[in-house]
């Protein structure tokens, strides 16, 4: 079977920049420049016969179309991603941690993590924020008060009614096997712990 498919560069531009609403932030996902990502979108655009986003003033909004066609390109592009991390070998599965400067590493317990998930291995940058998970340096962030970014999933991880702490993770990968289980491990973690003074500020390497 022969299937009718648009490029896949333009439809992960469309994507990206359907989920972002921005251009710019779409390329930092994808390594381009915004223009590069217009682009691509404008030759979908032309491929497909129907306008997909409204570009207005330093505004960017999906059409009626844009808003048809993203769900299933979104599904598509998750199964994709389900199919090849199905092939990877066991304990091959890189987890790249961001966590904001204040955050104590102590809390997440990742010696206890290793050992109930072997097959996963975590890396940890610190600090780290919004900008290392947009250019993809991290896959996951825990920040600090991000209670919302467009094309992002934050949840809270911490009880309280302040800015606490929040797992940042793109709504593409969000459901990922790995994303998964760290974020079911935050949330049974104790919510409070009597910690000493010293703050870890740098992890390197896989299983640290």
């Amino acid at each position: 079977m022969t299937y009718a498919l648009p490029p896949l560069n333009a439809l992960r531009a469309f994507e990206a920049a359907a989920r972002h609403l921005s251009f710019k932030l779409a390329a930092h996902e994808l390594h381009v420049t915004p223009a590069a990502v217009g682009q691509q979108v404008k030759a979908l655009e032309a491929r497909l016969g129907v306008q997909l986003f409204e570009r207005l003033h330093k505004q960017l909004i999906l059409t009626e179309a844009g808003r048809a066609y993203l769900p299933g390109i979104s599904e598509g592009f998750r199964h994709i991603a389900d199919a090849t991390s199905q092939l990877k070998p066991s304990g091959t599965v890189l987890l790249q941690v961001g966590v904001h400067g204040s955050y104590d590493l102590r809390r997440l317990e990742l010696g206890a993590f290793r050992s109930a998930h072997a097959e996963i291995g975590v890396r940890v940058l610190q600090p780290a924020g919004l900008h290392e998970l947009v250019e993809g340096k991290v896959d996951v962030l825990i920040a600090r008060g991000v209670r919302h970014h467009p094309g992002y999933r934050c949840e809270r991880i911490d009880e309280g009614s302040g800015a606490g702490d929040w797992l940042v993770a793109p709504e593409g990968t969000a459901d990922c096997p790995e994303i998964v289980s760290f974020r079911a491990w935050l949330r049974a973690l104790p919510a409070a712990k009597t910690l000493a003074n010293r703050r870890p500020r740098l992890v390197g390497g896989v299983g640290s």
